[in-house]
């Protein structure tokens, strides 16, 4: 299996993936992690600095991670990703909780898996949109990026792929006795925590498609933006 990610920091991932389990499995080439960093498509400043976020449209605090730069990193995976048994994976606290169900899926169905990671106030909805992304939080709680639930998410599934852990050993485990039971998935938004996120460009051309920002966010109107953001977390 190979994985790509999609994150702003790369470096965070060195020491955690030469490692114990996961270090072993890229050893024996169980698996193989790529990485792709939206900076490395934008062009620099006066002072060689990349940005690759914007304020957020409808006001509110932080920034939000633009869409171009990351769909430019996902074409660069595209063109090594010629199998269809893949799976596209963006980080955000209003997704679905991920489980142990869910790794023991993803480690036999998919051959290449993306995750993209976000930081700061979160990533331009669009990305979503354009890639048809599944969003997958790993619990009721806000994290500073989506590079540690990247680990998360990427140790649970790597340590049910064959060759990598002894069956014997797994039987053991109190989660894969709940897959035996066939426990349902958790559902989508059960957290609350979230509403999608824009920034500029106000129309995002991508593969002869434009998205557009919500025009509620363009209006101004506070009371307007208020009610759509606590409409978006309800669903």
């Amino acid at each position: 299996m190979r994985f790509h990610i999609i994150t702003i920091f790369p470096g965070i991932f060195d020491s955690y993936l030469k490692e114990s389990i996961i270090g072993r499995a890229i050893k024996n080439k169980i698996i193989s992690v790529n990485f792709y960093n939206p900076r490395d498509y934008v062009k620099g400043n006066k002072s060689n600095y990349k940005p690759v976020d914007g304020r957020p449209y409808g006001g509110g605090a932080g920034m939000v991670l633009q869409a171009e730069p990351i769909l430019k990193s996902f074409s660069k995976i595209e063109g090594k990703i010629k199998n269809k048994k893949r799976k596209v994976v963006l980080f955000s606290a209003k997704g679905k909780f991920f489980n142990q169900k869910m790794a023991y899926k993803w480690a036999h169905k998919y051959e290449e898996i993306v995750f993209i990671s976000g930081r700061y106030e979160g990533i331009d909805e669009r990305v979503r949109q354009a890639l048809k992304a599944e969003e997958i939080s790993i619990g009721p709680y806000v994290l500073t990026d989506g590079d540690v639930a990247a680990m998360v998410v990427s140790s649970a599934v790597i340590r049910l792929m064959p060759g990598v852990i002894r069956l014997e050993s797994l039987e053991e485990e109190s989660h894969w006795n709940l897959l035996l039971k066939k426990e349902k998935d958790s559902k989508v938004g059960e957290s609350g925590l979230e509403y999608p996120h824009y920034t500029r460009p106000e129309i995002l051309k991508y593969k002869g498609k434009k998205y557009r920002v919500p025009k509620v966010l363009l209006s101004g109107h506070r009371a307007k933006i208020e009610e759509w953001r606590k409409g978006q977390n309800k669903k």
